[in-house]
């Protein structure tokens, strides 16, 4: 089982207050800090954050600042996200150009916040002010000379607050103070937390064939959503990635397809082709296949226990990957926007979804008066064999 990381350093007000995360690329656990702010950093950044731990395990309700790189900020690489909850960072590496303006000024006129990343006067950056939320000045290696200058040309900008960065002694806090600086950052006050996850990773091909569907305008919704549910890794996602979107939203959902349907099929093609460029490992078959045909055989009782078949997929497939990722289903149900009969299931056992996994743990275990559900639960590994086996045929370099 692989685990997937995430960075994490608080960003303060002058009061000492916690009132952001920057997230930042980790590689490993014991990585205390990363240089890497290229295009594939960012996607895992994004990734990770949103869809491994979900956004409300990471950061609460506080902002987010994200990296970005050119091929977001031209609109190159889509972002999978709503302005709701991140600030788009321009790193300093971007070079200012009628491109990069006009991109800019269409992510600001969506409504997403921007902060001009370790901001130096002459760059070019400065013609950036006025789309700006944000003006982050580095106090530690930063051209001090002419900071009494910067400072004055941003307070122009009435909506722009600054953040003092990489404050790592009492004399650049003081600069910070000195100057008014709103937020705060740096080693003096804070050092990045690395957050992790076991992850199980989508297959490649699920991923390709997800966005493939999805370049058509008229695709069917089922043929989306039986692309998603045949790859339970992308499931779980999808279902994570439906909660940040459901943040305030009265409806919870009980199936994949209605995650999709919350989501929306745009988000849904940007979170496919970020997690294209994303190249991490992918997750062994058995694995998959045990925790898929949980929730196919979850599916096919549903009908025998009067209830949702998709409801109850859902039910299996968060029961079959909490146990390989090392969770309980409950722990993973408080993570996911879930009905209450899904969630009263997952958490204890109630309902006629607890009954249909009660039966299907009977039968796992070979209790007694089980044998019943033979039939059904070959269905449910012929279904997940031919899925998984589909990969290989289609992807040779899969087969192990």
């Amino acid at each position: 089982m692989e685990a997937v990381h995430v960075g994490r350093q608080p960003i303060f007000d002058a009061q000492g207050s916690v009132v952001a995360f920057e997230l930042l690329f980790r590689g490993r656990m014991n990585d205390v800090a990363s240089g890497r702010q290229d295009t594939y950093a960012t996607s895992t950044v994004m990734i990770n954050a949103f869809t491994e731990f979900g956004i409300a395990e990471v950061a609460g309700n506080r902002p987010c600042f994200i990296n970005l790189t050119r091929e977001f900020v031209t609109g190159r690489l889509p972002l999978p996200f709503g302005p709701e909850q991140v600030v788009l960072e321009v790193l300093e590496t971007v070079a200012v150009d009628d491109e990069v303006i006009e991109g800019i000024t269409s992510l600001a006129e969506a409504g997403y916040r921007i902060a001009l990343d370790d901001f130096v006067w002459g760059s070019g950056h400065e013609q950036l002010l006025g789309l700006a939320s944000y003006v982050k000045l580095d106090l530690l290696d930063g051209d001090l000379s002419r900071l009494d200058e910067i400072v004055a040309a941003c307070r122009k900008y009435p909506g722009i607050q600054l953040v003092a960065e990489r404050l790592e002694t009492e004399a650049e806090v003081a600069i910070a103070d000195r100057y008014g600086m709103e937020l705060r950052q740096g080693y003096a006050l804070s050092r990045p937390q690395v957050l992790s996850t076991p992850s199980l990773s989508p297959s490649r091909l699920r991923r390709l064939e997800l966005v493939a569907a999805l370049m058509s305008p008229d695709v069917p919704l089922d043929k989306i959503t039986s692309i998603i549910v045949s790859d339970p890794a992308l499931a779980l996602r999808v279902l994570r990635v439906s909660n940040s979107v459901a943040a305030g939203v009265v409806s919870r959902i009980s199936s994949v397809r209605q995650a999709v349907m919350l989501v929306g099929l745009t988000r849904i093609r940007r979170w496919a082709t970020l997690m294209v460029v994303d190249d991490v490992a992918e997750a062994p078959e058995e694995q998959l296949l045990t925790a898929l045909t949980q929730a196919r055989l979850c599916e096919n009782l549903a009908a025998r226990f009067n209830t949702d078949p998709g409801a109850a997929f859902v039910a299996g497939l968060v029961t079959g990957m909490a146990r390989l990722m090392g969770f309980t289903p409950a722990a993973m149900a408080e993570q996911l926007p879930l009905t209450a009969d899904v969630s009263d299931a997952l958490t204890v056992g109630t309902g006629r979804l607890g009954q249909v996994l009660s039966a299907v743990r009977a039968y796992e275990s070979g209790e007694p008066g089980s044998e019943d559900l033979a039939v059904p639960a070959l269905d449910a590994m012929r279904w997940s064999t031919r899925t998984l086996t589909a990969a290989h045929r289609f992807n040779p370099r899969r087969r192990r």
